[in-house]
């Protein structure tokens, strides 16, 4: 039996400090046994660690030399700079990706899920290292990993045999897609094809939607249709979803009933106030609904920093937020509504019976903290201090 109180302690902001007893990595409501570890924490906060349910390790060149960009625009000449990216780095994938997610559970991240290119411009190799980069920090995050064709899935031929093979051989998660309409041209024959593969191999569907108005909205109905007829109710999600934005009263409460109805989730990354997802409004309307990072200073932009606090900041001004209440539901989003798009994640709320998952800052209350962004001064994982004042702790 392990053993830790953490004295001196306000979950969630509270006004009182209390101590948190914790014995084999859940919060219990007794005394912790005789000779429990004690870890004072100086009247700071304790908020549940967060879920970064859209991130693309294998693209990052974070902690490398400084990247200078090249002019592109279109899905194509960004893909394009993702290939050639890669080709330049020295560093091995696998520790690209892991140098950032350790990174990210130091800013108090403990789950993720992880959108790889699988092209023929890559192969696997994106899937073999951050899959490497997983196990090597299993004690620290949970990853959840997605085969995503950014080239395409019909125009980048081999793109959907290695699909194939990625689930096939049991090294994803979940199968994506990429603009059915906008990007690939063959709305039918890209979604039959991922769909195919998810009921097969009994993967999940991610597909990437950046396409507005009618073309986004057909993609949406399409991947609905195909989760009612295959039985993948809780397994599918959309990201970004740039046509969902666009829509206001009745049509906005239609799309999120057919959405809750087949079990479809969506994801944002909270791109600007014309394309952030309604979060709230969904929430209501019972659409999961998780918020991500995106790229981390990839070939798409030298912007990101794989800290969800920052997220969730970036979320409440995207959504134009005032009030506390507004404030902490920008939070909220990136703690519980992420944890029910990364399907299996339990639930916390720092009460007796929740696992001791959660992150220490100095602050006065939560929609202070989501504002300032003070440093994450303690990473706790299932009881266990796994970051201290930014510096990965494990082994």
């Amino acid at each position: 039996m392990s053993a830790v109180v953490f004295r001196n302690v306000r979950p969630l902001g509270a006004a009182e400090a209390v101590d948190l007893a914790v014995v084999d990595g859940v919060i219990v409501d007794a005394p912790a046994p005789e000779g429990a570890e004690i870890v004072d924490c100086g009247g700071r906060i304790a908020l549940p660690t967060l879920v970064d349910a859209h991130i693309h390790p294998d693209k990052t060149a974070w902690g490398e030399p400084w990247v200078s960009r090249k002019p592109a625009s279109g899905i194509a000449e960004f893909a394009a700079a993702d290939a050639e990216l890669y080709r330049s780095q020295t560093t091995p994938l696998k520790d690209r990706a892991q140098r950032l997610m350790a990174h990210a559970v130091t800013r108090g991240t403990r789950a993720m899920r992880a959108h790889v290119d699988v092209a023929p411009a890559f192969g696997l190799a994106g899937v073999e290292g951050v899959g490497a980069a997983c196990e090597a920090l299993r004690d620290a995050v949970d990853v959840q990993i997605v085969a995503f064709p950014q080239h395409g899935v019909l125009r980048a031929p081999g793109t959907a045999e290695l699909l194939e093979e990625a689930a096939r051989t049991g090294g994803i998660d979940i199968v994506g897609g990429i603009d059915p309409i906008g990007f690939d041209e063959a709305l039918d024959a890209q979604l039959d094809l991922v769909f195919g593969i998810a009921d097969r191999h009994g993967v999940g569907v991610d597909i990437h939607l950046h396409d507005r108005s009618v073309p986004g909205l057909t993609a949406v109905h399409a991947i609905i249709d195909r989760t009612r007829a295959l039985s993948l109710q809780g397994k599918v999600s959309i990201s970004h979803a740039f046509c969902v934005p666009g829509l206001e009263g009745v049509a906005l409460d239609r799309m999120g009933a057919e959405l809750a109805d087949a079990g479809i989730s969506l994801t944002t990354v909270a791109p600007s106030r014309p394309l952030v997802l309604p979060t709230r409004r969904l929430r209501e309307l019972g659409v999961r609904v998780g918020l991500g990072s995106d790229g981390v200073r990839d070939s798409w932009s030298p912007f990101g920093n794989a800290d969800m606090l920052h997220r969730a900041h970036l979320l409440a001004r995207a959504q134009g937020a005032r009030l506390d209440e507004e404030l902490a539901d920008a939070f909220r989003v990136a703690a519980d509504d992420g944890a029910r798009v990364v399907v299996g994640l339990p639930h916390l709320d720092l009460s007796p019976g929740s696992p001791a998952d959660f992150f220490l800052v100095r602050g006065e209350c939560l929609p202070q903290v989501v504002v300032d962004l003070p440093a994450r001064d303690l990473v706790v994982r299932a009881g266990r201090v796994v970051a201290r004042d930014g510096e990965l702790l494990l082994p």
